[in-house]
C-alpha cells in the first residue's frame, strides 16, 4: 500500500481508533483503581574492614567485597528478619517478610542496597531501619577480631525515609501502556477490516480498481431504493441536482459523435441501476432534451412499474415484428418523457438483444433521439448488458457503495473489456451525504447545454 492509501484507511477508521483507545484507557483506569498500592523504602549500607596488620589496602577491599556478597544472603535470613518481626510486632513470619525485601550489591562495590516493600509507607521505612540494626548485630556476633585481622563495620550511608507516593501501581505508566495497547488494537482491527471487508466504500476504492471517469455521485435515499421517482417531484434538492450533474456530464461523453445511446447496468443485482436510469431520463427530459428510456431488462423489467405505465407490449414485440415502434412508445409526465417498456418477457433475452433486429433498432433510435438510455440487467449474472453494449455508444456502470464487492466490480469491468464494449464511466450510488459535497462545489456554477 502507498502512503495515501494508509492515510485513507486511517481517515476512514479514525472512529475505530478513538473507541479502541478509549476502551483501553478505561480498562487501564479500572486496573489502577483495583490494584492495591505498595510503597518502597530504600537504604544503603557501606561495609568496611578496619585496619589490620595482616591486610594491605587491596586485600581489605577484596575481603570487603567478598563479605558483601555473603551479606546479601545473610540479610534475608531468619537470623536477621526474626528480630525485625519481634521488634515491630509484625503479623507474619520471617520467611514471609523476606518475600518483600530485596537485597543487592553491584559488582566491584562494598555497598548493600536494601529495598523494603509494604502497603504502609511508614511501616516500610520502619522495617528498613530495624533490618539495618538487626543485620549489624548479627554481623558483629559472627565476626570476631583476632590478632592480625580486622573487624567488620556496617555504616548506613543512606537512611530509609517514608516514601511520599506508591511505587506500584504507577498510574501514568499504566494509562500510557493502555493507550498504546488501545491504538495497537485499533490499528490491527483496521488492518483486518481492510483485508476482510472487500466492499466498495468510497470513490477512492473505485479509483484503485479503474481509471475510468466518475460521472457523478448519487447519495443514499430510501425513496430511490424503493424505486420512487425523485427527479421530477423533488426539484431543487441535492439529490435532484446530482441527476442534473450526471446528465450534464453524460452529454459531454459523446461530444463530436452522432451516437448517443447508453446502456445503464451494474455489477450485481440491487445496486439501483433502474432508479438511476429512470431519474436520469426524467432529468434530461426536464432540461429540454428529447430522450427515450428503453427497458432492456427482458428478465425482470422494472421501468414500466416504476413509472406506472402499461408494460405488456414493448421492446420484445418490436423486435419480433409484431408491432411498430411508434405504437408502443408511451409518454410519461408533463414533459412527455418517451418510454419504451420491455414488453412480453421472452424465453431467449440474450438472443433478442444480440440480434440484427436489435442493432437496426438502436441505429434507428440514435437517428431519432438525442439520447437513448437502456436499462439493462446486471453484468455478472447474465451477458445481456455486454451484448447490448456492443450496439450502443457504451456502458454506464452503476456502483452501489457499501453493497458491491471490489472483486465483483473488477470482474464486471473486465467482462466489458473482454468483449470490447466501451465503459464510458461510473456512477457511485448510496453515497453518504457528506460525500456529495465535492460534487456540489465542483458544479456550483450552472452549465448551459444547448438543446437540440
Amino acid at each position: 500500500m502507498e502512503l495515501h492509501q494508509y492515510v485513507r484507511v486511517l481517515k476512514r477508521g479514525w472512529l475505530t481508533l478513538v473507541l479502541s483507545a478509549l476502551v483501553a484507557l478505561g480498562a487501564a483506569a479500572v486496573v489502577v483503581a483495583l490494584l492495591p498500592a505498595t510503597y518502597e523504602a530504600e537504604t544503603r549500607i557501606y561495609v568496611s574492614v578496619d585496619d589490620a596488620e595482616s591486610y594491605d589496602l587491596s586485600q581489605r577491599s577484596i575481603y570487603s567485597q567478598e563479605l558483601v556478597r555473603s551479606f546479601v544472603e545473610l540479610a534475608q535470613s531468619s537470623a536477621v528478619l526474626g528480630p525485625v518481626v519481634e521488634d515491630l510486632a509484625l503479623e507474619e513470619t520471617p520467611r514471609e517478610l523476606a518475600d518483600r525485601i530485596s537485597v543487592a550489591s553491584q559488582t566491584g562495590t562494598v555497598i548493600l542496597e536494601v529495598t523494603v516493600t509494604d502497603d504502609n509507607p511508614e511501616q516500610a521505612a520502619a522495617i528498613a531501619t530495624s533490618m539495618t540494626a538487626a543485620l549489624d548485630d548479627v554481623v558483629q556476633g559472627l565476626t570476631t577480631s583476632t590478632e592480625g585481622s580486622g573487624s567488620v563495620t556496617l555504616t548506613t550511608v543512606e537512611e530509609p525515609f517514608t516514601p511520599e507516593g506508591p511505587s506500584f501501581p504507577q498510574p501514568m505508566n499504566i494509562l500510557g501502556l493502555g493507550l498504546l495497547a488501545g491504538l495497537a488494537i485499533g490499528i490491527v482491527l483496521l488492518a483486518m477490516r481492510e483485508v476482510l471487508d472487500t466492499k466498495v466504500r468510497s470513490e477512492d476504492d473505485i479509483a484503485e480498481l479503474t481509471d475510468q471517469a466518475v460521472l457523478g455521485g448519487v447519495q443514499y435515499d430510501r425513496r430511490l431504493q424503493k424505486g420512487q421517482v425523485i427527479a421530477h417531484t423533488d426539484v431543487g434538492s441535492p439529490l435532484t441536482e446530482s441527476f442534473s450533474t450526471l446528465g450534464t456530464n453524460l452529454q459531454f461523453l459523446a461530444v463530436g459523435q452522432s451516437a448517443r445511446s447508453f446502456v445503464i447496468s451494474s455489477a450485481i443485482e440491487g445496486e439501483g441501476k433502474s432508479s438511476i436510469a429512470v431519474n436520469l431520463a426524467i432529468s434530461l427530459r426536464d432540461a429540454g432534451h428529447r430522450v427515450l428510456l428503453v427497458d432492456a431488462d427482458l428478465r425482470r423489467p422494472r421501468v414500466a412499474p416504476m413509472l406506472g405505465l402499461e408494460g405488456a407490449v414493448g421492446l420484445t414485440d418490436v423486435l419480433s415484428g409484431r408491432v411498430d415502434l411508434p405504437d408502443v412508445v408511451q409518454l410519461w409526465g408533463p414533459d412527455q418523457l418517451e418510454v419504451l417498456p420491455a414488453g412480453t418477457v421472452p424465453p431467449n433475452p440474450i438472443e433478442l438483444l444480440g440480434s440484427e433486429a436489435m442493432a437496426e433498432l438502436v441505429a434507428a433510435l440514435q437517428q431519432e433521439y438525442e439520447i437513448v438510455l437502456f436499462d439493462a440487467p446486471p453484468l455478472l449474472p447474465v451477458s445481456d448488458a455486454r451484448v447490448l453494449g456492443a450496439h450502443c455508444s457504451g456502458v454506464l456502470l452503476v456502483v452501489a457503495v457499501g453493497k458491491v464487492q471490489k472483486p465483483q466490480l473488477k470482474k464486471a469491468i473486465e467482462a466489458l473489456r473482454l468483449v470490447d464494449v466501451k465503459l464510458l464511466g461510473l456512477v457511485p450510488t448510496m453515497l453518504p451525504p457528506k460525500a456529495i459535497v465535492g460534487y456540489s462545489s465542483a458544479y456550483r456554477q450552472p452549465v448551459g447545454v444547448e438543446s437540440r
